[in-house]
């Protein structure tokens, strides 16, 4: 790495959290979807990081960030993290649960979010489908039976193929790295004592309080394409 490429881990609310910073510019951070860690951005490094400062981290239970005995408030670590590195403002860019992760940041800190860039963002607060439900359940009798490598090829078909494509509209390195990621973290311990927490109030009643830019993809072949992009599209 360059003297403008490091990666580490900050000692952030009671655990190590790994990041990766390349680049110069104005800063521009990138979270990941709930079913991978920062490695899913390893392939878009390059071209962000030529004109900007780019952060990507792993939120905690992914990757190699690890979790602390205690509340886990994904949007507090984010500002944490931005702390550590003396960072006043960024544009701040999510895809899926990562979404979820910068509405919530945005709606706790407006003031150091320049503009959201937010893929098929899911919604602190917003009721989940049946789909979704009848996922989690599939996923759950997987996890309870100790078959991981069955929960996560379910992550992958339901995720990354989608409702509307077969495993062969996919490039095969994507799933492989996704089923990689998804692998990891489930591996990832759990102490006692620890608890996710989201924004209170959730962000679902407040997205009328997002003043910044925003921008709201939502691929057609996505699960509930229509509901995600009008949630945020008729609240901004």
């Amino acid at each position: 790495m360059t003297a403008n490429e490091f990666s580490g881990y900050a000692e952030l609310n009671g655990a190590p959290l790994y990041y990766e910073v390349t680049g110069q510019g104005e800063p521009l951070v990138l979270i990941h979807a709930g079913i991978a860690d920062s490695r899913m951005w390893h392939a878009q490094t390059a071209a962000f990081s030529a004109s900007r400062r780019l952060i990507t981290f792993d939120l905690r239970g992914f990757g190699r960030s690890q979790i602390p005995a205690a509340a886990v408030r994904h949007h507090e670590d984010l500002h944490a993290l931005l702390a550590h590195l003396d960072i006043q403002r960024a544009d701040i860019v999510g895809i899926s649960f990562g979404g979820r992760v910068a509405i919530d940041f945005a709606l706790a800190y407006p003031q150091h979010v320049g503009r959201l860039v937010l893929g098929a963002p899911s919604i602190g607060g917003d009721p989940s489908s049946p789909e979704i439900d009848d996922f989690a359940e599939q996923e759950e009798a997987l996890l309870d039976a100790g078959d991981l490598d069955a929960a996560s090829e379910l992550n992958v078909r339901f995720w990354v193929d989608g409702p509307r494509r077969s495993m062969a509209h996919v490039p095969a390195a994507v799933r492989d790295l996704v089923r990689t990621m998804q692998r990891d973290a489930f591996g990832v311990p759990i102490p006692d004592g620890a608890r996710f927490e989201g924004l209170k109030p959730p962000a679902a009643d407040r997205l009328h309080e997002l003043t910044m830019p925003i921008l709201v993809l939502v691929g057609d072949a996505d699960h509930a394409p229509d509901r995600k992009s009008t949630r945020l599209n008729s609240s901004h």
